[in-house]
């Protein structure tokens, strides 16, 4: 398909679905699409751009981990540094002393969640007993899931988990002497140039920021500003431009982040998921014909969809960021019909 019916392609899609937000896509570093769509603030009629700063909920799992990964670079940790000792002074005592880095970030640690999908439906929910506009740090989520029993043995299976990578984040803040979202800032963003990217509290938003939104049936509207926590963390949150993410996968790429032998184990398919689906660290691996289609993420959050891919393979790079809860996950297909055969 050429780059024109890619466009034309997004556009209708985009148009027939009333999507909120911003779609970068480019083919051997050359752009191919650089297109936003409905609002950043609806009540104002504030307009997306390419630059809007999106917030892609559990897509930045992957900046936690290749902030891990710098740590290992560095001989601070390995992948089979204990939870335990890593975090001592928490006294997680329901959690097995056998998990290890490597658990966490393959989620196959057994630990509960702090939102378990499995027993849950409304990421809402969370916040009746836990108010949202409490949680600005890390180690505000532990009260959500520290003094719960695990779910299975360490190394059993992959369980998705949001707490494993919140402990992930407090080693990387304890093994580093910094604020978390300050090391991602200084050590993966501004490697990559993702000058506009960041962690930002939904009541300090920078301009050109989407506001999340929440649609109902009735054609009625609602911000998602008490449905998330007020500061996102090592589990997601984080604000970024579909540019500058296609950005953070060059600099990944580059190995400005990583070395090309910790860069090749971050990626590795670490676990099976299910089909041709494995979870490597912090990133989803797809297969086909047990070849490597694509390394991707995405997040789901009330108010925020988001997908980003590398099809290393075909030489294109993507990214869609939504201030809607959908809308992302068709835009991508749409690419992947017209470029990846």
């Amino acid at each position: 398909m050429l780059q024109g019916d890619i466009e034309s392609s997004i556009t209708q899609i985009a148009v027939a679905n009333s999507l909120n937000g911003a779609v970068s896509v480019t083919c051997n570093e050359l752009e191919i699409v650089s297109r936003a769509f409905g609002y950043a603030n609806r009540a104002n009629h504030l307009p997306n751009t390419p630059d809007t700063r999106f917030g892609i909920a559990s897509g930045c799992k992957l900046f936690t981990a290749v902030a891990i990964c710098q740590l290992v670079d560095q001989g601070k940790l390995s992948f089979d540094s204990k939870l335990a000792e890593c975090l001592a002074e928490l006294a997680l005592t329901h959690f097995s002393g056998e998990i290890t880095i490597h658990h966490l970030l393959t989620h196959t640690s057994g630990i509960p969640d702090y939102f378990d999908e499995e027993v849950m439906e409304d990421f809402e929910e969370l916040w009746i007993t836990q108010p949202m506009y409490g949680i600005r740090r890390l180690e505000h989520f532990l009260p959500l899931f520290q003094n719960s029993k695990m779910k299975f043995s360490p190394g059993e299976r992959f369980h998705y988990n949001n707490a494993g990578y919140i402990l992930l984040g407090l080693i990387i803040e304890k093994f580093s002497g910094m604020e978390f979202s300050d090391y991602v800032k200084y050590h993966v963003f501004q490697p990559c140039n993702m000058e506009r990217s960041g962690y930002f509290s939904l009541d300090q938003l920078p301009s050109n920021t989407a506001q999340g939104y929440i649609d109902h049936d009735d054609g009625s509207w609602r911000s998602n500003i008490y449905s998330i926590p007020v500061k996102g963390g090592s589990d997601g949150g984080a604000f970024v431009t579909a540019p500058e993410m296609l950005l953070f996968w060059e600099g990944l790429f580059a190995h400005r982040l990583l070395s090309p032998e910790l860069t090749a184990l971050l990626l590795t398919p670490h676990i099976y998921v299910k089909k041709e689906e494995y979870y490597g660290y912090g990133v989803w691996i797809s297969k086909r014909e047990q070849k490597i289609l694509k390394f991707h993420v995405m997040g789901y959050d009330p108010g925020v969809s988001f997908h980003s891919a590398v099809y290393p393979d075909y030489g294109v790079k993507l990214a869609v960021t939504c201030n809607t809860g959908r809308g992302a996950y068709k835009i991508m297909n749409a690419i992947e019909d017209g470029l990846i055969s």
